[in-house]
């Protein structure tokens, strides 16, 4: 099984949404609302990180566990 086959098929079929609402159609095609709603929360993550709100604030703003929080900002770190 080779997943970055599988993540670069992914990319390019998300690639062929050309407007907002093709992408959300593709992406509740392929999620499940959990899946989709914990992705949207992770981009939140990033984006208060990146706003300088601490961890624990957003962790409690986001209703999500403290350790989500820390692999975001290690997934930032990491970029």
């Amino acid at each position: 099984m080779n997943t970055d086959i599988y993540i670069r098929e992914l990319v390019e079929h998300l690639l062929k949404a050309n407007d907002t609402e093709a992408m959300n159609q593709t992406l509740q095609g392929l999620l499940t609302p959990s899946e989709l709603s914990e992705i949207s929360k992770r981009l939140q993550i990033f984006k208060l990180l990146e706003a300088g709100m601490p961890q624990r604030q957003i962790a409690e703003t986001l209703g999500v566990g403290i350790a989500t929080v820390t692999r975001g900002s290690r997934a930032l770190k990491d970029k």
